[in-house]
């Protein structure tokens, strides 16, 4: 299994955390880039995009206490892989050159977004591996 340190893990919660909060403020220009809601108007609503800085904010909130919380890095594990998934599905329905020609930043960011949820996904969930089954390294 992954050999993660304490403080790393809480590292990377924080980073999970500002990953969400400004990936979308900067590639949505706070919420001003029309093209990332043209090309998914549900998922990548304003509301949609509000709720992506929302779970930011969860991950930063549990980087300091993440063991005590093992059902709850489940479920950012289950939401990243939700994300992944939708990623995948959006990519094999649209043509993200178009995305491209309308907007750079609304391209990079479907190129990039679905990378990020499955690289956490796969942290979240060697995390709660590691804190379920209390194989936790020391500090």
């Amino acid at each position: 299994m992954i050999s993660l340190k304490q403080q790393h893990i809480s590292k990377g919660f924080l980073i999970a955390g500002i990953m969400n909060i400004f990936g979308v403020l900067i590639f949505s220009r706070v919420f001003t880039n029309e093209v990332i809601s043209e090309y998914d108007a549900i998922v990548m609503s304003n509301f949609g995009l509000l709720m992506i800085i929302v779970w930011g904010f969860a991950y930063i909130s549990v980087a300091k206490n993440y063991k005590n919380v093992p059902w709850l890095i489940a479920v950012f594990a289950v939401e990243k892989l939700i994300y992944g998934y939708v990623w995948i599905q959006w990519l094999l329905n649209n043509n993200l050159s178009e995305v491209y020609e309308k907007d750079m930043m609304a391209g990079i960011f479907y190129t990039i977004y679905g990378i990020n949820d499955w690289l956490f996904c796969i942290f979240f969930s060697v995390v709660f591996w590691k804190v379920y089954t209390k194989k936790l390294p020391k500090q």
